[in-house]
Protein backbone atom coordinates (compact mmCIF):
# COMPACT_ATOMS: atom_id res chain seq x y z
CA UNK A 1 0.00 0.00 0.00
CA UNK A 2 1.56 3.44 -0.90
CA UNK A 3 2.06 5.90 1.67
CA UNK A 4 -0.24 9.00 1.73
CA UNK A 5 1.57 11.91 2.36
CA UNK A 6 -0.16 14.45 4.83
CA UNK A 7 2.08 17.72 4.16
CA UNK A 8 -0.71 20.51 3.83
CA UNK A 9 0.96 23.84 4.86
CA UNK A 10 2.99 26.02 2.39
CA UNK A 11 6.47 25.76 2.60
CA UNK A 12 8.59 28.96 2.71
CA UNK A 13 11.83 29.33 1.27
CA UNK A 14 14.76 30.30 3.74
CA UNK A 15 16.16 31.67 0.45
CA UNK A 16 13.23 34.37 -0.30
CA UNK A 17 14.65 36.82 2.53
CA UNK A 18 18.11 36.13 1.42
CA UNK A 19 17.27 37.47 -2.29
CA UNK A 20 15.20 40.29 -1.52
CA UNK A 21 18.09 41.42 0.37
CA UNK A 22 20.42 40.87 -2.21
CA UNK A 23 18.77 42.94 -4.44
CA UNK A 24 18.63 45.91 -2.22
CA UNK A 25 21.66 46.08 -2.40
CA UNK A 26 22.59 45.16 -6.24
CA UNK A 27 21.63 45.97 -9.60
CA UNK A 28 21.29 42.32 -10.30
CA UNK A 29 20.97 38.96 -8.85
CA UNK A 30 21.45 35.88 -10.56
CA UNK A 31 19.66 32.74 -8.70
CA UNK A 32 21.04 29.54 -9.31
CA UNK A 33 19.42 25.96 -8.81
CA UNK A 34 18.52 22.75 -11.01
CA UNK A 35 15.71 22.52 -12.64
CA UNK A 36 12.05 22.49 -10.90
CA UNK A 37 13.59 23.39 -7.82
CA UNK A 38 11.31 26.42 -7.28
CA UNK A 39 13.25 29.31 -8.77
CA UNK A 40 10.47 30.54 -11.12
CA UNK A 41 8.19 30.24 -8.09
CA UNK A 42 10.36 31.94 -5.85
CA UNK A 43 11.31 34.65 -8.53
CA UNK A 44 7.41 35.62 -9.19
CA UNK A 45 7.01 35.78 -5.33
CA UNK A 46 9.21 38.44 -5.37
CA UNK A 47 7.79 39.87 -8.40
CA UNK A 48 4.59 40.46 -7.42
CA UNK A 49 5.33 42.77 -4.39
CA UNK A 50 6.67 45.29 -6.96
CA UNK A 51 6.19 46.65 -10.19
CA UNK A 52 8.01 43.77 -12.51
CA UNK A 53 8.03 41.92 -15.47
CA UNK A 54 8.94 38.39 -16.01
CA UNK A 55 10.35 36.74 -19.72
CA UNK A 56 10.49 32.83 -20.22
CA UNK A 57 13.63 32.50 -21.96
CA UNK A 58 12.34 29.19 -22.90
CA UNK A 59 9.81 30.67 -25.06
CA UNK A 60 10.48 31.67 -28.52
CA UNK A 61 8.40 35.01 -28.19
CA UNK A 62 9.59 35.88 -24.74
CA UNK A 63 12.96 35.68 -26.40
CA UNK A 64 12.07 37.99 -29.18
CA UNK A 65 11.25 40.38 -27.02
CA UNK A 66 15.41 40.52 -26.33
CA UNK A 67 15.88 41.24 -30.37
CA UNK A 68 17.08 45.08 -29.23
CA UNK A 69 17.85 44.41 -25.52
CA UNK A 70 18.78 48.26 -24.63
CA UNK A 71 15.57 49.26 -26.04
CA UNK A 72 13.65 46.48 -23.83
CA UNK A 73 15.47 47.33 -20.73
CA UNK A 74 14.97 50.87 -21.36
CA UNK A 75 11.07 50.29 -21.94
CA UNK A 76 11.35 48.68 -18.27
CA UNK A 77 13.62 50.73 -16.78
CA UNK A 78 11.10 50.75 -13.61
CA UNK A 79 10.52 47.91 -12.89
CA UNK A 80 12.18 44.54 -11.42
CA UNK A 81 13.04 42.64 -14.42
CA UNK A 82 13.13 38.73 -14.40
CA UNK A 83 14.70 36.81 -16.73
CA UNK A 84 14.00 33.16 -16.64
CA UNK A 85 16.46 30.27 -18.07
CA UNK A 86 19.25 32.85 -18.99
CA UNK A 87 21.75 30.32 -19.56
CA UNK A 88 19.72 30.26 -23.31
CA UNK A 89 20.81 33.83 -23.67
CA UNK A 90 23.99 34.56 -22.47
CA UNK A 91 24.85 36.83 -25.72
CA UNK A 92 22.60 39.36 -23.26
CA UNK A 93 25.46 39.99 -20.50
CA UNK A 94 26.96 42.03 -22.93
CA UNK A 95 24.33 44.49 -23.20
CA UNK A 96 23.32 44.29 -19.47
CA UNK A 97 26.26 45.93 -18.60
CA UNK A 98 25.95 49.14 -20.32
CA UNK A 99 22.06 49.37 -19.03
CA UNK A 100 22.97 48.62 -15.44
CA UNK A 101 25.87 51.59 -15.36
CA UNK A 102 23.39 53.90 -17.24
CA UNK A 103 21.06 53.40 -14.78
CA UNK A 104 23.40 54.03 -12.36
CA UNK A 105 24.05 56.92 -13.57
CA UNK A 106 20.63 58.08 -13.47
CA UNK A 107 19.55 57.22 -10.00
CA UNK A 108 18.58 53.73 -10.34
CA UNK A 109 21.27 51.44 -8.78
CA UNK A 110 20.11 48.45 -7.43
CA UNK A 111 17.27 45.88 -7.54
CA UNK A 112 17.00 46.04 -12.02
CA UNK A 113 17.15 42.68 -12.71
CA UNK A 114 16.37 38.86 -10.93
CA UNK A 115 18.19 36.14 -13.49
CA UNK A 116 17.51 32.54 -13.26
CA UNK A 117 19.57 30.07 -14.35
CA UNK A 118 19.92 26.20 -14.31
CA UNK A 119 23.26 25.16 -14.39
CA UNK A 120 26.60 26.97 -13.44
CA UNK A 121 28.96 26.21 -16.94
CA UNK A 122 28.50 29.44 -19.00
CA UNK A 123 26.40 31.15 -16.83
CA UNK A 124 28.71 31.95 -13.98
CA UNK A 125 32.02 32.35 -16.28
CA UNK A 126 30.06 35.30 -18.33
CA UNK A 127 28.00 37.09 -15.57
CA UNK A 128 31.93 37.26 -13.85
CA UNK A 129 33.34 38.49 -17.11
CA UNK A 130 31.12 41.05 -18.03
CA UNK A 131 28.64 41.68 -14.75
CA UNK A 132 31.71 42.26 -12.40
CA UNK A 133 31.05 43.92 -9.30
CA UNK A 134 27.19 44.50 -10.44
CA UNK A 135 25.80 41.48 -9.78
CA UNK A 136 25.37 39.04 -6.57
CA UNK A 137 24.49 35.24 -6.73
CA UNK A 138 22.66 32.82 -4.77
CA UNK A 139 21.65 29.32 -5.05
CA UNK A 140 17.99 27.45 -4.71
CA UNK A 141 18.47 24.15 -3.91
CA UNK A 142 15.79 21.60 -3.12
CA UNK A 143 13.89 21.43 -0.28
CA UNK A 144 15.45 21.62 3.49
CA UNK A 145 14.64 20.29 6.91
CA UNK A 146 14.25 23.49 8.56
CA UNK A 147 11.92 24.70 5.45
CA UNK A 148 9.70 21.52 5.59
CA UNK A 149 9.21 22.01 9.72
CA UNK A 150 8.87 18.83 12.66
CA UNK A 151 8.18 15.44 11.67
CA UNK A 152 8.70 15.70 7.98
CA UNK A 153 12.59 14.14 8.18
CA UNK A 154 12.10 10.70 7.00
CA UNK A 155 9.91 11.85 4.07
CA UNK A 156 12.58 14.36 3.10
CA UNK A 157 15.29 11.62 3.36
CA UNK A 158 13.56 9.24 1.31
CA UNK A 159 11.60 10.96 -1.55
CA UNK A 160 14.39 14.30 -1.19
CA UNK A 161 13.48 18.19 -1.60
CA UNK A 162 12.35 18.71 -5.39
CA UNK A 163 8.90 20.63 -4.46
CA UNK A 164 7.09 18.17 -6.81
CA UNK A 165 8.43 14.97 -5.55
CA UNK A 166 8.14 15.85 -1.99
CA UNK A 167 4.33 16.98 -1.92
CA UNK A 168 3.66 14.08 -4.08
CA UNK A 169 0.45 12.78 -2.97
CA UNK A 170 1.83 9.21 -2.33
CA UNK A 171 5.03 7.59 -2.64
CA UNK A 172 4.55 6.14 -6.04
CA UNK A 173 3.59 9.36 -7.74
CA UNK A 174 6.65 10.84 -6.64
CA UNK A 175 9.10 7.74 -7.72
CA UNK A 176 7.19 8.73 -11.04
CA UNK A 177 7.84 12.40 -10.73
CA UNK A 178 11.55 11.89 -10.01
CA UNK A 179 11.90 9.30 -12.90
CA UNK A 180 10.23 11.55 -15.25
CA UNK A 181 13.09 14.32 -14.00
CA UNK A 182 15.70 11.77 -14.74
CA UNK A 183 14.69 11.22 -18.03
CA UNK A 184 13.88 14.69 -18.80
CA UNK A 185 17.68 16.03 -17.80
CA UNK A 186 19.21 12.99 -19.85
CA UNK A 187 17.19 12.85 -22.83
CA UNK A 188 16.10 16.66 -23.29
CA UNK A 189 17.86 19.13 -20.81
CA UNK A 190 21.42 18.23 -21.09
CA UNK A 191 21.47 18.12 -24.79
CA UNK A 192 20.45 21.66 -24.78
CA UNK A 193 23.28 23.03 -23.02
CA UNK A 194 25.22 21.55 -25.80
CA UNK A 195 26.45 18.00 -24.54
CA UNK A 196 27.18 15.58 -26.94
CA UNK A 197 27.17 12.43 -24.55
CA UNK A 198 24.53 10.17 -25.02
CA UNK A 199 22.07 9.95 -22.37
CA UNK A 200 22.00 6.21 -21.86
CA UNK A 201 26.08 6.76 -20.85
CA UNK A 202 25.59 9.67 -18.42
CA UNK A 203 22.71 7.56 -17.28
CA UNK A 204 25.19 4.43 -16.36
CA UNK A 205 27.67 6.86 -14.83
CA UNK A 206 24.58 8.92 -12.50
CA UNK A 207 23.86 5.80 -11.29
CA UNK A 208 27.39 4.40 -10.40
CA UNK A 209 27.63 7.54 -8.57
CA UNK A 210 24.32 6.77 -6.72
CA UNK A 211 25.43 2.89 -6.32
CA UNK A 212 29.00 5.13 -4.59
CA UNK A 213 27.61 7.53 -2.78
CA UNK A 214 30.09 9.56 -0.65
CA UNK A 215 32.89 7.29 -1.83
CA UNK A 216 36.21 8.43 -2.87
CA UNK A 217 36.09 9.17 -6.53
CA UNK A 218 37.82 6.96 -8.20
CA UNK A 219 37.85 7.70 -12.19
CA UNK A 220 39.94 4.54 -13.24
CA UNK A 221 37.24 2.14 -12.16
CA UNK A 222 34.40 3.91 -13.04
CA UNK A 223 36.07 3.81 -16.32
CA UNK A 224 36.68 0.56 -16.36
CA UNK A 225 32.89 -0.08 -15.79
CA UNK A 226 31.77 2.16 -18.26
CA UNK A 227 34.18 1.25 -21.20
CA UNK A 228 35.45 5.23 -21.48
CA UNK A 229 38.94 6.12 -20.54
CA UNK A 230 39.38 8.36 -17.63
CA UNK A 231 38.85 11.96 -19.40
CA UNK A 232 35.72 11.15 -20.47
CA UNK A 233 34.64 10.00 -16.98
CA UNK A 234 36.30 13.25 -15.22
CA UNK A 235 34.02 15.32 -17.92
CA UNK A 236 30.72 13.70 -17.12
CA UNK A 237 31.62 14.40 -13.21
CA UNK A 238 32.09 17.86 -14.25
CA UNK A 239 28.84 17.97 -16.14
CA UNK A 240 26.70 17.07 -13.28
CA UNK A 241 28.32 19.04 -10.87
CA UNK A 242 27.94 22.08 -12.98
CA UNK A 243 23.90 21.69 -13.47
CA UNK A 244 23.99 21.46 -9.39
CA UNK A 245 22.71 17.52 -9.54
CA UNK A 246 26.02 16.08 -7.94
CA UNK A 247 28.92 17.31 -5.56
CA UNK A 248 32.60 16.86 -5.11
CA UNK A 249 33.54 16.96 -1.03
CA UNK A 250 37.20 18.09 -1.49
CA UNK A 251 39.51 16.05 0.41
CA UNK A 252 40.88 18.08 3.89
CA UNK A 253 44.48 19.24 1.85
CA UNK A 254 46.19 21.25 4.90
CA UNK A 255 49.64 19.79 6.23
CA UNK A 256 48.84 17.59 9.75
CA UNK A 257 51.77 16.11 9.94
CA UNK A 258 49.77 13.18 8.01
CA UNK A 259 49.51 11.58 4.72
CA UNK A 260 46.31 12.55 3.65
CA UNK A 261 44.14 11.07 0.70
CA UNK A 262 43.81 13.82 -2.09
CA UNK A 263 41.07 12.84 -4.22
CA UNK A 264 37.13 14.30 -3.56
CA UNK A 265 34.25 12.57 -2.73
CA UNK A 266 31.16 12.49 -4.90
CA UNK A 267 28.16 12.44 -4.24
CA UNK A 268 24.51 12.76 -5.71
CA UNK A 269 23.08 15.81 -3.97
CA UNK A 270 19.32 15.03 -3.33
CA UNK A 271 18.51 12.06 -1.71
CA UNK A 272 15.30 11.38 -3.91
CA UNK A 273 17.18 11.12 -6.76
CA UNK A 274 19.43 8.99 -5.60
CA UNK A 275 16.68 6.49 -4.22
CA UNK A 276 14.83 6.86 -7.72
CA UNK A 277 18.22 6.16 -9.89
CA UNK A 278 18.68 2.48 -7.29
CA UNK A 279 14.76 1.90 -7.55
CA UNK A 280 13.97 2.22 -3.83
CA UNK A 281 10.33 3.23 -3.23
CA UNK A 282 9.76 3.71 0.03
CA UNK A 283 11.36 3.87 3.84
CA UNK A 284 10.64 0.24 3.83
CA UNK A 285 12.60 -0.23 0.92
CA UNK A 286 15.28 2.08 1.57
CA UNK A 287 16.46 0.75 5.37
CA UNK A 288 15.99 -2.88 3.81
CA UNK A 289 19.23 -2.04 1.05
CA UNK A 290 23.02 -2.12 1.03
CA UNK A 291 23.06 1.91 0.37
CA UNK A 292 20.64 3.14 3.50
CA UNK A 293 23.85 4.31 5.35
CA UNK A 294 25.44 6.19 2.72
CA UNK A 295 22.49 8.08 1.28
CA UNK A 296 21.55 8.96 4.61
CA UNK A 297 25.05 10.29 5.39
CA UNK A 298 25.03 12.23 1.63
CA UNK A 299 21.45 13.86 3.10
CA UNK A 300 22.89 15.29 6.69
CA UNK A 301 26.01 16.25 4.43
CA UNK A 302 24.20 18.15 1.93
CA UNK A 303 21.94 19.54 4.27
CA UNK A 304 24.51 21.24 6.60
CA UNK A 305 26.85 22.22 4.04
CA UNK A 306 23.99 24.21 2.37
CA UNK A 307 23.06 25.31 5.71
CA UNK A 308 26.51 26.89 6.43
CA UNK A 309 26.96 30.38 6.35
CA UNK A 310 28.64 32.01 3.60
CA UNK A 311 32.07 31.87 3.52
CA UNK A 312 32.00 28.41 4.96
CA UNK A 313 34.75 25.43 3.40
CA UNK A 314 33.71 22.41 3.67
CA UNK A 315 35.92 18.75 3.30
CA UNK A 316 36.14 15.48 4.01
CA UNK A 317 39.06 14.33 6.18
CA UNK A 318 40.99 10.78 5.28
CA UNK A 319 44.49 9.77 6.45
CA UNK A 320 46.41 7.14 4.42
CA UNK A 321 45.47 4.75 7.39
CA UNK A 322 41.84 4.98 7.31
CA UNK A 323 41.87 7.84 10.05
CA UNK A 324 38.37 9.59 8.74
CA UNK A 325 35.89 12.37 9.58
CA UNK A 326 33.28 12.18 7.08
CA UNK A 327 32.51 16.41 7.16
CA UNK A 328 35.13 19.51 8.46
CA UNK A 329 33.50 22.83 8.65
CA UNK A 330 35.77 25.71 8.53
CA UNK A 331 33.46 28.68 9.43
CA UNK A 332 34.42 32.12 9.03
CA UNK A 333 37.24 32.97 11.49
CA UNK A 334 38.56 29.63 11.16
CA UNK A 335 36.93 27.85 13.67
CA UNK A 336 36.30 23.67 13.02
CA UNK A 337 33.18 21.39 13.10
CA UNK A 338 33.81 17.83 12.97
CA UNK A 339 31.26 16.00 12.07
CA UNK A 340 30.26 12.06 11.87
CA UNK A 341 27.09 10.87 10.58
CA UNK A 342 25.17 7.89 11.62
CA UNK A 343 21.84 5.65 10.73
CA UNK A 344 21.97 4.21 13.79
CA UNK A 345 19.82 5.29 16.90
CA UNK A 346 22.70 4.54 19.57
CA UNK A 347 26.00 5.90 17.72
CA UNK A 348 29.18 5.61 18.98
CA UNK A 349 32.21 7.49 18.64
CA UNK A 350 34.72 5.31 16.81
CA UNK A 351 38.18 5.35 17.20
CA UNK A 352 39.34 6.80 14.14
CA UNK A 353 37.28 10.17 15.01
CA UNK A 354 39.23 10.35 18.41
CA UNK A 355 42.48 10.06 16.02
CA UNK A 356 41.36 12.61 13.58
CA UNK A 357 39.87 14.95 16.27
CA UNK A 358 43.52 14.78 17.72
CA UNK A 359 44.94 16.34 15.06
CA UNK A 360 42.09 18.49 13.78
CA UNK A 361 41.82 20.28 17.17
CA UNK A 362 38.01 21.14 16.53
CA UNK A 363 36.10 23.62 18.21
CA UNK A 364 32.95 21.45 18.11
CA UNK A 365 32.34 18.04 17.21
CA UNK A 366 29.28 15.70 17.02
CA UNK A 367 28.00 12.57 15.80
CA UNK A 368 24.68 13.44 13.22
CA UNK A 369 21.98 10.73 14.18
CA UNK A 370 18.29 10.13 12.69
CA UNK A 371 16.78 10.84 16.61
CA UNK A 372 15.82 13.90 18.09
CA UNK A 373 17.43 14.17 21.43
CA UNK A 374 20.86 15.64 22.13
CA UNK A 375 23.53 14.08 24.63
CA UNK A 376 27.20 14.02 25.18
CA UNK A 377 28.94 11.12 24.47
CA UNK A 378 32.00 11.86 26.08
CA UNK A 379 35.27 13.29 25.10
CA UNK A 380 33.46 17.02 23.97
CA UNK A 381 31.41 14.68 21.69
CA UNK A 382 27.23 15.25 21.22
CA UNK A 383 24.99 12.59 19.77
CA UNK A 384 22.28 15.14 18.07
CA UNK A 385 19.78 15.11 15.32
CA UNK A 386 19.86 16.88 11.62
CA UNK A 387 17.69 19.30 12.69
CA UNK A 388 19.53 20.81 15.95
CA UNK A 389 22.82 21.04 14.35
CA UNK A 390 21.22 22.52 11.29
CA UNK A 391 19.73 25.00 13.27
CA UNK A 392 23.32 25.96 15.53
CA UNK A 393 24.59 26.52 12.17
CA UNK A 394 22.27 29.08 10.93
CA UNK A 395 22.82 30.79 14.33
CA UNK A 396 26.75 31.12 13.52
CA UNK A 397 27.26 34.88 12.71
Amino acid sequence: MESISTIARPILRRSAARAEYLLRGSPAVVLLGPRQVGKTTLALEIGAQQPSIYLDLENAEDRDKLLRPNDYFADHANELVILDELQRVPEIFQSLRGVIDKGRREGRANGRFLFLGSATMDLLRQSGESLAGRISHLELGPFDVLETGPGTLDTLWVRGGFPRSYLAITDGRSMEWRRDFIRTYLERDIPQFGSRIPSEALRRFWTMLAHNQTQVFNAANLSRSLGVDGKTVAGYLDLLVDLLLVRRLPAWHRNVGKRLVKAPKVYVRDSGIVHALLGIADKEALLGHPVAGQTWESFVIETLVSMAPDGTEANYYRTSNGVEVDLILTLPGGKLWAIEVKLSAAPKIERGFHSACADLKPEKRFIVYPGNERYSLGENTDAIGVVEVAKELQAVR
